[in-house]
């Protein structure tokens, strides 16, 4: 998907590795502009566990996010999703 990944140190305040933020990338569920924002968009997408992690990130170019915000998905979300 993206070549180049800039993480900011608020990424990993939830203990969240850098390997299953790449692979929460590689296999997304929900990618998508977060309303009222510019630039600002929300990933889910699984780990190399298979949890489920939502993400926050800003894009700098065409091959280059900055991800601020990385965590395991909250409960609402798991609860939308089991709705399916």
């Amino acid at each position: 998907m993206f070549v180049n990944y800039v993480f900011n140190a608020s990424a990993f305040k939830h203990g969240i590795a850098e390997t299953d933020i790449r692979t929460a990338f590689l296999r997304p569920l929900f990618d998508g502009l977060l309303e009222g924002y510019d630039n600002k968009f929300l990933l889910t997408g699984f780990d190399t566990s298979g949890n489920v992690l939502e993400i926050m990130y800003n894009l700098i170019d065409e091959q280059t996010v900055h991800i601020f915000h990385a965590m395991r998905c909250r409960k609402a979300l798991r609860m939308l999703r089991n709705q399916d």
